[in-house]
Formats: C-alpha cells, structure tokens, sequence
C-alpha cells in the first residue's frame, strides 16, 4: 500500500527554495508539527533550483514519512503540509505566479553557501535567471507589481549575515534592472532575517522499517534541531510556540560562530579525506581509527583558534562526536560533499587564519584538510559546478592557492605546508 494520497487542503503560506533532504527534515518537519498542534495552518510549495525530471514526492502526492531519532527520541511524522512544486526553470509563469496568492507570507530557502551570490543576468521578463537572489528578485517584483503584502524572508544557507546579504544582492539586481524607487521601497518593507540552523538530516534511513505503508521519500535525522531566528518574534512563522529548538534572539552571531566552526567545520575537515579513503558514512568515519584522530586533531585544532568559552566550545564538540556516531543516521560522505570549495572557504577556512594568528604557526590537520580537498577535486570525486572542477583539475598548485575568486582571499602563504601532503 502506498502511502496515504490523502491530505488537507491547507492554504499555500511558505514559499520554499530547495526540496532537499535538509529542508524537508527541517523547516517541513517543524511547520508539520504546528500545523498538527493547531499553531499554524500553512502549506509549503516547493521552488527546485535544478530540473531533474518529475518530482520524486508527486508520486505520492507529497506526503512522506519523517524519522527523528536518537538513544532517547524516536520521532516519526507523516508529512502531509507540501501542496506541490515547481521547476522555476521550466514553469516561469507557474513560478512567478507563486507572488500573486495573498495568503503567501514567507519565503524560506536552502540553497547551499554557494546559492547566495551575485551574479549579473538580463531583466528577467521572459526567462528565468539562474541564480537564487536573482529568481527571489523576479519573485518579489511580480509581488510587488500585484500590490500585495511584503513578505518575511528566512534564508537558511550557512553563511555570516545569509539575509543581509541575500537582500543586497536581490537590490542590486533591483538596479540592475531598473525596477524603480517604488519596488526598492517595497524590498525595505520586506522581513530579512539572518538565521542559524543545525540539524544533521541524513536523507534515506539505513534501517528497514515497517511503516504498513510504501513510501519512496521516507528522510531521516537526528532528534536534535536548532533554529535561530534574528530579530523580533514574527507571528508569520511561529514555529517556537512548538518547539523549544526555534529561538528569536538579538544576534545570531553567538550561535554561528560555535556551530559552523566546530559542527560545519568538523564535517567539511573530514569528508574529503573519507572519500579519498573509500569510507561511505559519517558513521564509519568514527569507527576508523585514521579518519577518528584526525577529526579529532582538526576539533582540537579549531577550539583553539576560537575566542571566548574554551570549555563551552569543548563540551559543544564532544557532543557533536556523539551526534555523528548517531547509529539511526546514516549520513553519506558523497551526500555532504556538495560544494566543497565553498563550504571550506566558510566553514574551515576562518579556523585556519584564527589559529595562524593566535598560535603563530598553521593548523596541521587543518592545512591537511586543505591539501586532501585539492586533491578530492583533482581525483574526479568532487560534487561542484563542473567550472569549479575542471579549473583546479586543469591549474597547478601555485594557481589553486592564489586564485582569490575560490577562496576569498590568496592562500600562497601556505603553499610549503600543503605540499607536504601533495602526494
């Protein structure tokens, strides 16, 4: 039997970029439980970024099993709260339509670091732009030209200020254009909020469960859920009413610093070392004895580099430990390695300057996670923009280190160090 085509016909209130694992073990799993305890009546419709044929989740008319769990939690929750999705590549019209429906209040997006950043394109009249900010900016605009209500705009991408930058950029492209004064006011009435999160979602479950039903999209995660929200609370989205794990706070900036450095920071150190080692899991890293000390070394190495609580940071960093070798999750090292170069430069990358500046000398397994990251690329194993790849493929060291468009900043300095593991 497949699973239940049955559901509610909720009112489309949550325009969501990005229908991947991540989101719909996240943001889905907690809008379900609002709307199952009474809080909210929302549904989600889906914008997929990348065309890869028909939706997986239409098949069961977007319903699919959730699984949180842990030693002490074990959650399972149908979700039933997606009414749909769209190409916007494909279904431009469908999509801009999306703007029109005045019950639509927020719009929430994962789209990975590499999503948010500008990218020049022609007024978008006709056809869809490729980047994210550039579709948010058509998207809004057609809001805008309908006369509706602004919109409060969650973004979820793992990098410093995600909001404040994406709404940069959806003005620049504002500009770009020639929207006209009227739409830039209409953009500044618009909720930007800088956020945090951490869950680690793993997708598929590893285990065989009988749910009495066939479901083809069943996603898995741990129990644990942190969602930071910058600024006033928003009754748009009232997701703290039902979980504790959901937070409107004056800054994000405490929260982040400690989560990307140290959760972040320890699975982008790792995975490009596991795969060059054969090792599939995030769960099987910890079993082997190799990749455990060097994660180790690497936690280490970024609690140092760290300012404030070093016993905060400590505890902070055993417990992400114990949250990978979650034996419910499953988490695949070619799953986490999408976009590596970016989530570096992000997540690993600010731990090696911290520590050269306090310590005066460069992080050893660190700089070792840099040199097995190039050499993931080099290999054919990586999982990024086929430009990204075919130019460190093609470019020698020297010409990786200093490109500035990569990293952000020239990283010849440590040239002798990564050599050492450039074998």
């Amino acid at each position: 039997m497949k699973i239940t085509s049955e559901k509610k016909d909720r009112p489309i209130k949550i325009i969501q970029f990005g229908g991947g694992v991540f989101l719909r073990g996240f943001i889905d799993w907690l809008v379900q439980r609002a709307n199952d305890l009474g809080v909210m009546d929302a549904g989600i419709v889906i914008v997929r970024s990348k065309t890869r044929g028909e939706d997986p989740l239409s098949y069961q008319n977007y319903n699919y099993t959730h699984l949180a769990r842990d030693g002490e939690h074990n959650d399972i929750t149908l979700i039933d709260s997606i009414m749909g999705s769209v190409s916007a590549s494909e279904e431009y019209s469908k999509f801009l339509s999306l703007a029109e429906n005045s019950d639509t209040e927020v719009i929430i997006s994962n789209t990975t670091e590499a999503g948010i950043v500008y990218e020049a394109c022609p007024s978008p009249e006709s056809k869809c732009p490729d980047s994210f900010p550039a579709k948010l900016c058509a998207l809004l605009y057609r809001r805008y030209r309908c006369a509706l209500s602004p919109m409060l705009i969650v973004p979820c991408e793992l990098i410093e200020q995600n909001a404040t930058k994406l709404k940069q950029i959806v003005i620049q492209h504002a500009q770009d254009w020639g929207l006209g004064d009227g739409f830039l006011d209409f953009i500044e009435k618009c909720s930007f909020r800088n956020t945090l999160v951490d869950r680690i979602v793993s997708g598929k479950p590893s285990d065989k469960l009988d749910l009495g039903y066939e479901d083809r999209c069943v996603n898995a995660s741990e129990y644990f859920h942190l969602f930071v929200i910058e600024g006033e609370r928003d009754e748009r989205l009232p997701l703290d009413e039902v979980s504790s794990g959901v937070k409107y706070v004056e800054s994000v900036d405490p929260y982040r610093t400690i989560k990307v450095r140290i959760l972040n920071g320890a699975h982008t150190s790792m995975i490009p070392y596991a795969l060059i080692l054969g090792i599939q899991s995030v769960g099987e890293c910890l079993k082997n004895d190799t990749l455990r000390a060097h994660l180790t070394r690497c936690l280490d190495e970024i609690i140092t580099s760290l300012d404030g609580d070093k016993d905060e940071a400590r505890e902070y960093a055993d417990d992400v430990l114990k949250r990978f070798a979650n034996p419910y999750i499953y988490h695949r090292c070619d799953a986490i390695v999408l976009n590596s170069i970016s989530k570096f430069k992000v997540r690993v990358l600010p731990s090696i300057i911290a520590y050269k500046e306090k310590t005066g000398s460069y992080p050893k397994a660190l700089v070792f996670s840099l040199a097995m990251l190039i050499k993931l690329y080099k290999s054919g194993l990586a999982r990024d923009d086929e430009a990204i790849i075919k130019k460190i493929k093609r470019a020698s060291l020297d010409e990786i280190l200093s490109d500035i468009e990569l990293w952000g900043q020239d990283l010849s300095p440590l040239k002798s160090e990564v050599e050492k593991h450039d074998n």
